[in-house]
């Protein structure tokens, strides 16, 4: 077992397991810490605590100190500079014709290397633009691709239900989400009722898949056959988290309603046939 604590490099990014040594660390305090970036400055978000090897990359890295007041003016410096870098490889884009668009631009702690995140729909030769880069900064450049998910997760914004996009306030990581979620939860398939800002699917169809995904286990098919206390008849609707199905009793002559309880509790909901 190894004592680690968990830290955050950006608001909403991935959680990173480090050894806090003697330091008195505790969540919310920030810290400095050796990455393979190079010195970073992080926040601690999960306290203290015992994990298993499988759960650490080895060989676990140290903090190296608590931040201080001193620390937090060079993040601030950092953040200056690098909004001024931004403008300035905007220009250089521009100047080499180059089809790509840039999103952020991170300098580490140390200020040992100046980080460029960009789009483009394919490959793109910034040959000449690093080493125009490298000429005015004099510091070691990297220019790096992103997807459209991370770009959404950097430059945050609005969702469609009102609220600050979940990928750049609490995601750590993207979780694969597909139509089949959708389609599941009967949701519409129209792309721009289920498509995030980034133009993929909503993260949130991923949140209550697992509910949908035992309540389907426990329910027929649309279409199949069951019993019911009134007679055998098809199913015709489900509401899949309330539990309660459609059903159409030729005897009857109409459709009713019954949830799985009554079913079950009349020991009725065995399938005979399937349409």
């Amino acid at each position: 077992m190894y004592e680690v604590v968990g830290i955050r490099f950006k608001k909403a990014g991935k959680i990173y397991y480090f050894d806090p040594g003697d330091f008195a660390v505790e969540k919310g305090s920030y810290v400095i810490v050796e990455t393979a970036r190079g010195v970073e400055h992080g926040k601690v978000v999960v306290e203290r605590k015992q994990v298993g090897e499988h759960d650490v990359v080895l060989p676990l890295k140290k903090v190296i100190r608590i931040a201080d007041h001193k620390d937090r003016m060079i993040i601030d410096e950092n953040r200056a500079a690098a909004k001024e870098a931004y403008e300035v490889c905007c220009d250089k884009i521009i100047e080499h014709q180059l089809d790509m668009k840039l999103v952020d631009v991170e300098y580490t702690f140390d200020r040992n290397k100046v980080i460029f995140y960009f789009t483009a729909d394919g490959r793109v030769d910034f040959r000449e633009l690093v080493k125009d880069l490298a000429a005015i900064f004099r510091t070691r450049i990297e220019l790096r691709q992103i997807g459209v998910r991370d770009e959404a997760k950097m430059l945050g914004g609005i969702g469609p239900c009102g609220r600050m996009l979940c990928c750049s306030t609490f995601l750590g990581d993207f979780e694969p989400v597909s139509i089949k979620m959708a389609k599941d939860q009967n949701l519409s398939l129209n792309p721009t009722k289920i498509s995030g800002l980034c133009g993929r699917l909503m993260c949130c169809l991923k949140y209550e898949n697992d509910e949908y995904e035992a309540a389907k286990e426990e329910l027929p098919d649309l279409g199949e056959i069951i019993k019911t206390p009134l007679g055998s008849g098809k199913v015709v609707g489900l509401n899949i988290l309330e539990r309660v199905l459609q059903v159409n009793l030729p005897e009857q002559e109409r459709v009713l309603e019954f949830t799985l309880e009554e079913l079950v509790n009349e020991g009725a909901v065995s399938i005979q046939a399937r349409d």
